[in-house]
């Protein structure tokens, strides 16, 4: 929401007729846009989970519809690292491990580079480790 308040921020500035409705507007977009940055991470950080141990990587997320995924190790075929463009600028990462399952991957995101490169590296040598085929 950023872009759209600066946008009607700077436009309230240079169009002094419509500069009453160009602020509410302003107010509109800005109040909510603040109360999501502000609440919404604190929420996320609740409700996604994850944890590796050496039989599986578990993972939580949702908030109204809560899944809880468990891939075993003998289950899982990649590993990946994600990382997408404003990931990049803060230094963080996804680690995604997709497995034998119709149900998908899980993925793993909002980790600091070297977590991700460190879980990815245990993940890789635990799932080699582990006897069988994973399919």
């Amino acid at each position: 929401m950023l872009p759209t308040v600066l946008t009607l921020g700077l436009l309230a500035l240079l169009i002094p007729p419509a500069r009453l409705w160009l602020l509410v507007s302003l107010a509109a977009v800005g109040v909510p846009g603040l109360a999501y940055a502000l609440i919404v991470p604190r929420l996320q950080y609740r409700v996604h989970r994850w944890e590796v141990t050496e039989d599986a990587v578990y993972a939580a997320s949702g908030w109204l519809w809560q899944v809880w995924r468990v891939a075993p190790m003998s289950r899982i075929q990649t590993v990946d690292t994600v990382r997408g463009p404003i990931q990049q600028l803060f230094g963080l990462s996804a680690v995604k491990v997709t497995t034998a399952s119709a149900a998908g991957s899980i993925k793993i995101g909002g980790l600091d580079r070297d977590l991700a490169a460190a879980l990815v590296e245990h993940l890789t040598a635990r799932t080699q480790a582990v006897p069988g085929e994973a399919t």
